[in-house]
């Protein structure tokens, strides 16, 4: 078994205290009949030091158990949780440093708390396991919380798209166009470029490119529309530019091979939503139209327009300017799917930047609250027969009291056959909102009363329910018998 020292130190320092621990026996206590200080024996302990042969046998010999059980990475049932964990190598995984934590900080965690931890562990493993979590999932919820963290406004990454503006002699005042995007990768950095039709082989269906490092090929598909294929173009660009090495050759992905891949088609993708939508152009646009009194569905959608973007970029983008240059900070991001046909619609990406948490992916297979924006464009898209609805709602949650401002555009989706989907940004409303958004103050937009999903909703008499509140209920039910227990408790204490 390849271990890596670290952990052999930290496994011998975890058996170290449990033995001692069976002995009780304090670290002052066990210094004293080995001779040993006691720091050194709690740095031993603590999985920084590692023991010489003769103090093994040693210690061994005083706290009453065999030289081969205390060097053995085998760990006793209440430890071995912490032991699989260690041995896997999923802490090397896990993007710990990108929140700020080192990984010895970790260690000292589990070796100070072993079985409070090990618990911890044993509940993440099982709830992964009972939700299908996959090591794919794992890491875009450690991006998306990246993402939350930072209210998905990243300086540094604006300042490079500016760079390669001034480098490049691009105009950030106007839309760059596909043919000065290919003109860069051709020229600049040695790129072959090919159309082709990838829906020819029905696997090929979802992506939207593949690039061929070997020959700095880069296949585009030619059934996406100018928007989706100046994004392709802009994140290539953005690869080169920043130098990113540790990359991923298809678009859509599928799979991530490390989490670096992850973070770095997260900063590729920013970068092509900077470039495609210009900081200051976008800001002003949209100041143009909140000043509206009485803005009209197509106004938004004319606004979207005037970029060469997919309503996804476009939405995406909102989501890095809106806490950073409106300081709107309390937004959420949804990208909804639906089948045609089906009753279902899936969140397919989301994101939080607010102290709040709805509406939220659910993972039981509930069914979303029918009266979302999100659901209501994708309906009528389907009904109308367009290609691209938009529309507004303000929305009041059931269980909160809180209410979004909710932009949402349906379109056909380009790469799933018979499929819809809908994009939206829901801002969180409060007296500041009130005062940027002038329209707020009268009818223009609808307003409606939502919940999350049907199985937990207490909205009385929906007519447009999927689903009885069945988790509601139980609740509910639960909440009776308790207290009638306690009214029985009472009477015969």
């Amino acid at each position: 078994m390849n271990v890596e020292k670290d952990y052999i130190k930290l496994i011998f320092g975890l058996k170290l205290k449990q033995a001692r621990m069976n002995k009780d026996l304090s670290l002052f206590g066990l210094a004293k009949i080995t001779d040993l200080s006691k720091s050194y024996l709690n740095e031993i302990e603590k999985g920084k030091k590692y023991p010489k042969t003769d103090k093994i046998i040693l210690l061994a010999d005083k706290l009453e158990v065999t030289y081969d059980h205390l060097v053995s990475l085998k760990l006793d049932n209440n430890l071995a949780p912490i032991g699989e964990i260690l041995t896997s190598g999923i802490l090397k995984e896990i993007p710990l440093e990108l929140f700020g934590i080192q990984e010895a900080d970790l260690i000292d965690i589990i070796a100070n708390a072993p079985a409070k931890v090990t618990a911890f562990i044993s509940t993440i493993i099982e709830i992964a396991q009972h939700y299908n979590l996959s090591r794919e999932s794992f890491f875009l919820a450690s991006l998306r919380s990246y993402q939350e963290a930072h209210n998905n406004y990243f300086e540094e990454l604006e300042e490079k798209v500016l760079l390669f503006c001034k480098a490049f002699h691009v105009d950030v005042t106007t839309n760059i166009s596909i043919e000065e995007l290919k003109a860069i990768l051709i020229e600049e950095y040695g790129y072959t470029i090919h159309e082709l039709v990838f829906s020819e082989q029905e696997e090929m269906g979802d992506l939207r490119s593949i690039y061929v490092p070997t020959s700095k090929t880069l296949l585009l598909s030619d059934e996406i529309d100018e928007g989706q294929k100046a994004f392709v173009l802009a994140k290539e660009i953005a690869y080169n530019f920043m130098e990113i090495k540790e990359r991923l050759y298809t678009f859509s992905w599928i799979k991530f091979d490390n989490f670096d891949q992850v973070l770095n088609n997260f900063y590729a993708s920013y970068f092509a939503g900077a470039l495609l939508l210009p900081r200051q152009k976008l800001i002003d646009e949209l100041n143009l139209f909140l000043a509206k009194e009485n803005p009209k569905p197509q106004e938004m959608v004319q606004l979207m327009t005037q970029f060469n973007v997919s309503p996804e970029s476009f939405y995406q983008r909102l989501t890095n300017i809106l806490p950073k240059d409106f300081n709107l900070k309390n937004l959420f991001f949804l990208r909804l799917s639906h089948k045609i046909g089906a009753d279902t619609y899936q969140i397919k990406k989301e994101l939080h930047i607010t102290n709040q948490q709805e509406p939220h992916a659910n993972e039981m297979n509930e069914h979303y609250c029918r009266r979302w924006v999100s659901i209501k464009t994708i309906e009528q898209l389907l009904q109308l027969g367009k290609m691209h609805f938009f529309d507004a709602q303000v929305s009041r949650y059931e269980n909160s009291s809180n209410e979004y401002l909710v932009f949402s555009s349906a379109t056909p989706d380009p790469f799933k056959k018979d499929c819809l989907r809908s994009i939206s940004v829901g801002i969180l409303i409060t007296p500041s909102v009130k005062k940027k958004f002038k329209f707020l103050e009268g009818d223009v937009v609808p307003r409606q009363l939502v919940g999350v999903t049907c199985e937990t909703c207490a909205v009385k008499d929906c007519q447009e329910r999927a689903s009885e509140p069945i988790h509601l209920n139980q609740k509910i039910r639960n909440e009776n018998t308790e207290a009638i227990v306690q009214q029985y408790m009472t009477k015969f204490s």
